[in-house]
């Protein structure tokens, strides 16, 4: 059984699920400010870690995540949890790239991926896009324009479904932050995603 961190009134219309990215745990600061963000917009945010990050907190040692198939079983259950309805699911990074891999089957409104990773650094001809080009759930995938897991100009020609829109970040990296060059600041940037964000969990 997963432990939430909640934020939002219980009687939200609508729970986003955020899912952890590799490295760093729930509430890192991209996700207080998203699950901040999502709450002042008066809905509800719940995060949780995964196994290997909560032995992690409980011993302070770092941990690699566990293999893909322990994860996807992992967000299900959480899935299963909250109850799949006025449920929007995703994460970050790869938090948000497993939630897209349960989407389908587990029957929720919406999925939002912040910084999918479409291959590995420096690897675009690995893609992780199979599943997507597929897929069902209506999906908003939030993505800095030079991030190294898929830049703008790889991820506009990659074969996508047609229910996955994709919102760039000006000048974003892997954590959507731009160059002090850009004229724009990270605050900007998250509270831009945070608004698409809230507004496509309104729209479902």
């Amino acid at each position: 059984m997963a432990a939430f961190l909640l934020d939002g009134p219980k009687n939200a219309s609508v729970t986003l699920v955020l899912a952890h990215g590799a490295g760093a745990p729930m509430d890192s600061d991209f996700m207080n400010v998203f699950a901040a963000g999502i709450a002042a917009a008066g809905l509800r945010a719940a995060r949780f870690e995964f196994p290997y990050m909560t032995k992690r907190r409980e011993d302070g040692k770092r941990r690699p995540p566990e293999r893909a198939q322990v994860l996807l079983e992992f967000y299900l259950d959480v899935v299963r949890e909250l109850g799949a309805e006025n449920l929007v699911i995703g994460g970050k990074s790869m938090g948000g790239r497993i939630a897209s891999m349960i989407a389908d089957e587990a029957g929720d409104d919406g999925l939002v991926c912040l910084g999918y990773p479409f291959h590995p650094q420096g690897k675009p001809e690995k893609l992780r896009t199979d599943h997507l080009m597929g897929l069902k759930t209506p999906t908003l995938i939030l993505h800095g324009e030079r991030d190294p897991f898929g830049r703008r100009e790889e991820v506009s020609a990659y074969n996508l479904s047609t229910s996955i829109q994709v919102q760039y970040l000006p000048d974003g990296d892997h954590d959507l932050k731009p160059r002090k060059v850009s004229g724009r600041t990270r605050e900007q940037n998250w509270e831009a995603a945070i608004a698409a964000l809230v507004s496509f969990a309104k729209g479902l």
